[in-house]
């Protein structure tokens, strides 16, 4: 089965679009996700950003609400511009680079985004990361102390670094089994689309 790396960020609202669809478009052309959960904020800093770009430019940044309510609406998905932004996604991050080959990952990730941008919820708080988790039916306490391990820790820090020697800058970013980098929302279909051939 061909396989599309799926490179998001819990703090991304364009990430949440795709988020949001990426599990079943990729189902219904034959195509396995490999979720890469990453934090963008060191990869903006060697950018010479310290925040969003969508907050250092701010007619960049009332764009970027306004195009996102917008494609929501369009996708039927539920909206709410959070008051904090961008939110602090390093322990959801964590979890979901511990259980990114788990068959959960798909539905966690979606959750923790609707808690961000459907339900303006703090994503940093253990204890909404724990609820969640549990109705998820997951051993929420497990996941949280292996979360916490210098092996996850480590292993986070070094996907980003992987992650931006292959090009990616700004999420959500797909990159083919060929090496194809696609970057947005709106290049989702054209990434599955050049995902149906494999290498070899």
């Amino acid at each position: 089965m061909p396989r599309l790396a799926f490179y998001y960020e819990f703090a991304s609202p364009y990430s949440y679009l795709t988020a949001a669809r990426i599990e079943q478009l990729a189902k219904d052309r034959g195509i396995e996700v490999d979720w890469r959960p990453i934090l963008l904020g060191p990869i903006f800093r060697r950018q010479g950003v310290e925040s969003s770009p969508f907050v250092a430019n701010q007619k960049k940044g009332a764009y970027m609400w306004r195009d996102v309510a917008r494609i929501a609406a369009n996708l039927g998905l539920p909206w709410k511009k959070p008051r904090i932004f961008p939110q602090y996604s390093l322990l959801a991050s964590r979890i979901a680079f511990a259980g990114r080959k788990e068959p959960w990952i798909g539905a966690f990730t979606r959750a923790v985004f609707h808690m961000a941008f459907a339900l303006d919820e703090d994503i940093s708080k253990p204890e909404l990361m724990i609820a969640l988790l549990r109705e998820l039916d997951l051993d929420a306490d497990k996941i949280m102390r292996q979360a916490e391990t210098t092996e996850v820790k480590i292993g986070l820090r070094a996907a980003v670094a992987e992650a931006e020697a292959l090009g990616v800058f700004g999420a959500p970013s797909m990159i083919t089994e060929k090496g194809e980098l696609y970057w947005g929302n709106d290049r989702l279909d054209e990434a599955l689309d050049a995902s149906f051939v494999r290498i070899g």
